[in-house]
């Protein structure tokens, strides 16, 4: 698998923390893309068997003018064997998603999208420096859809305010195969902190956003989606295959500035510097990251996998029925999903 940082964004997001670069200057694209394909080079060899899935995550990958995706794509067609490749997603802005720009996508071999419409309201949209309106969010699903693209992914957030229709921003389900949504989640150094800060915006209280995560919870089971990670909802068959495999620790190659790399036993990132940093795991790091990303997924945690002496550790949460054991694991509840970091923290070796 191989993931693609395309880190450009037209105006930063209020909660957004990672790293970001705006765009500058007639030729700032063709740098990056010389730039990326120079690195897809020299570290070709680093994904020597064929390659299953590929995704452009960003910043904002629709950004990209066409002719630098071909660059890129026919770069991974020279560097890489692509003749397993069965999803190929990019990351979209719904401002991007013309009828003309989702045509060349799809001739380029996108076959999944992933469009961050975060909310169809169009206040919350303002609040959270967002350039797109809800009317354009529901034309980029509805252009998608007429240009066949049938594995389509929204991005929701929950958790901004209180009383905020969430379930109001679900009209568009009928034409999408796959929903993220996600908690709001305000991080140290962003604007959102700066404004909750200041009182300039007040969040919702943790009782709040966890009704909001069950109403979510029960529209979209409705809908014909089911939970398959603590923030992913999908249509039988349309669960991400890229995404599935980070839970799976399947090793992966990150090219771009910010991406990282995971190897099995190796974790490198690209700095924004330049430089590569790199982290050498130990037993008890990969034994505490199996834990973690197993808890996160309904598929949950192998009860084999547990290391002796730790069972026991989790029988208050079978007792409260945030977790059951079947088929061989411990499978986190609804309710569990919402409390699995602590689940998993209170096993870390």
């Amino acid at each position: 698998m191989v993931y693609i940082h395309v880190p450009f964004c037209h105006r930063k997001c209020t909660y957004c923390a990672f790293y970001s670069k705006p765009v500058r200057g007639a030729d700032f694209f063709d740098r990056y893309v010389d730039a990326l394909l120079e690195e897809m080079e020299r570290r070709k060899g680093e994904q020597n068997h064929p390659i299953k899935t590929i995704y452009f995550g960003g910043g904002t990958p629709s950004i990209l003018p066409i002719g630098g995706l071909q660059r890129i794509v026919d770069g991974l067609h020279r560097c890489f064997d692509l003749t397993a490749l069965d999803e190929t997603t990019i990351e979209a802005n719904p401002e991007d998603l013309t009828p003309e720009y989702l045509s060349t996508l799809a001739r380029l071999g996108f076959n999944r999208l992933s469009i961050g419409v975060q909310s169809l309201d169009d206040g919350v949209l303002r609040m959270l420096n967002r350039r797109h309106t809800a009317r354009q969010a529901m034309d980029a699903v509805e252009n998608a859809h007429r240009a066949g693209f049938g594995n389509i992914s929204v991005d929701f957030i929950y958790g901004i305010s209180e009383g905020v229709g969430i379930l109001d921003d679900l009209d568009v389900l009928e034409k999408v195969a796959h929903v993220s949504a996600y908690a709001l989640t305000v991080e140290p150094g962003t604007a959102l902190a700066v404004q909750v800060e200041q009182g300039r915006v007040v969040l919702p209280g943790d009782d709040e956003v966890a009704r909001q995560y069950h109403a979510l919870h029960e529209r979209l089971e409705a809908e014909g989606f089911r939970q398959y990670e603590v923030s992913n909802y999908a249509r039988p068959g349309f669960e991400s295959r890229h995404n599935s495999r980070y839970w799976d620790r399947t090793p992966y190659l990150g090219l771009g500035p910010g991406a990282h790399s995971f190897d099995g036993k190796k974790r490198t990132w690209n700095n924004p510097d330049g430089s590569v940093g790199e982290e050498i795991l130990t037993a008890a790091d990969a034994y505490n990251e199996m834990l973690m990303t197993s808890l996160r997924t309904v598929r949950g945690l192998p009860v084999d996998d547990v290391r002796d002496g730790q069972k026991e550790k989790l029988q208050p949460y079978l007792d409260c029925s945030w977790l059951v054991v079947g088929d061989g694991r411990y499978h986190p509840t609804t309710e569990g999903l919402l409390h699995a970091d602590g689940m998993a923290a209170a096993l870390f070796v």
